[in-house]
């Protein structure tokens, strides 16, 4: 199970893609750019690193197991010939750098090139070292590692647009911290009640608005969404603006609150709107409205009967991701047996798709599936009660440009592409 992928992470240019999994490695994908002889090897990701990014712990002090799972990879925009990420676990965030070698230095005055020092009496001139090429090593390397800021398990970080802060958020709380500094962090929100029986919600997700950086938002595990502006004031403790959709009491039940509980919440790239997944929703909100979404996308409704056994298998629990595209006209969510679902925003058409080992046949088109909630069932359709829970979709994402698609189906990664591509 350590190969299970938990999150997956393209970055500013779409030509790399991170996955990072249970057992605290991280993979990064490169895509390999078109070539004469094979024009549609375009859009390939191959292999391009691989590293341990976190190693299981051991909290002494609270004699707690610290899992190597990685929680969240993040990008930062490229500065230079180097790629840095920041990948965090339940407790540290850590900063790498990545980065090609291709050449070597020869020749060395001190040094033979075995690597061995030289008698300083059989030195008697002077050598100009050479760089030779070499075979491509690509190195990842830790350059910072941010410890001990939280109490309790990280479960986002947010770079922000100023790119020199980024936030992370854990159950209570949400710190911000700089890029160069390590040793101290800013707590920013702080949701923890005096007495902790008076607990009635927890953070579930963090975002830095893509432009404003001053702007973020958190979900709740309540179904609200709170809008923070730090030029307002440096503790975030009091909202600018509050997001909720009014319950309908028609609908209430036992498991209202369970589902309603936000799972992630994604600015949109214009930075206008956000989207939020639910249990059984995807949302997307105005920034301008705080009363209700401006639209609501059902993923898997007919699950609503099925609530009470998803409850006793725990899948109710699930944290799924959502994502937009790179125009902001279209959002994705995983479900379950292996099915993501895609929403067209302007044609309000959806879809839903599988990732499975007969669709990713190379240039093999994926067919729509569709669920059956009841009655009589047609020939293509699939049953609800034949649903393979065990298979979920969690983590996907989505080219900052072109119609790529990136999603994780337990420890198989599946990256799709539009035909036109």
């Amino acid at each position: 199970t350590a190969d299970i992928i938990s999150t997956v992470e393209f970055n500013y240019s779409g030509d790399l893609l991170a996955t990072g999994d249970k057992g605290g490695r991280v993979v990064i994908f490169q895509r390999e750019q078109e070539n004469k002889i094979r024009p549609h090897s375009r859009g390939e990701y191959n292999v391009y690193s691989t590293f341990q990014s976190h190693e299981p712990e051991f909290d002494y002090l609270k004699s707690l197991e610290i899992e190597e799972k990685i929680n969240k990879i993040r990008w930062l925009p490229q500065q230079n010939a180097a790629h840095f990420l920041l990948s965090t676990n339940d407790k540290t965030i850590k900063l790498w750098k990545i980065s090609e070698r291709d050449k070597r230095a020869e020749g060395y005055n001190l040094k033979d090139e075995d690597g061995r020092l030289r008698d300083p009496f059989r030195i008697t001139a002077l050598r100009v070292p050479i760089l030779k090429p070499m075979d491509l090593m690509v190195e990842a390397s830790p350059r910072r590692i941010f410890a001990n800021a939280h109490t309790y398990h990280i479960n986002s970080i947010s770079v922000n647009s100023d790119h020199e802060t980024y936030l992370s958020a854990d159950d209570l709380r949400i710190n911000l911290w700089h890029l160069e500094i390590t040793d101290r962090s800013f707590n920013i929100v702080d949701i923890k009640p005096a007495n902790m029986e008076e607990l009635t919600e927890v953070i579930t997700a963090a975002e830095f608005h893509p432009h404003q950086c001053n702007v973020l938002v958190y979900s709740s595990s309540k179904g609200t969404i709170r809008l923070c502006d730090m030029r307002s004031s440096a503790l975030c403790d009091r909202h600018s603006k509050f997001f909720e959709e009014p319950e309908d009491p028609s609908s209430r039940s036992f498991f209202s609150e369970i589902i309603s509980s936000i799972s992630d919440v994604k600015f949109s790239h214009s930075g206008r709107y956000m989207m939020t997944r639910d249990y059984l929703s995807v949302k997307v909100w105005d920034l301008n409205m705080e009363s209700r979404p401006v639209e609501t996308h059902q993923v898997h409704e007919y699950l609503r009967s099925k609530l009470c056994s998803l409850y006793e298998n725990d899948c109710i629990f699930d944290k799924f991701e959502c994502c937009w595209n790179g125009s902001d006209s279209a959002v994705m969510t995983g479900s379950y047996n292996n099915f993501f679902r895609m929403f067209d925003r302007s044609t309000r058409r959806d879809v839903t798709l599988e990732a499975s080992r007969e669709s990713s046949k190379p240039r093999a088109s994926l067919k729509p599936r569709k669920v059956c909630a009841g009655g009589k069932r047609k020939k293509d359709e699939i049953s609800v009660d034949s649903l393979d829970f065990n298979k979920k979709i969690l983590h996907t994402a989505w080219h900052p440009v072109d119609n790529v698609i990136a999603v994780a189906a337990t420890n198989n990664l599946y990256i799709f592409q539009d035909k036109a591509n």
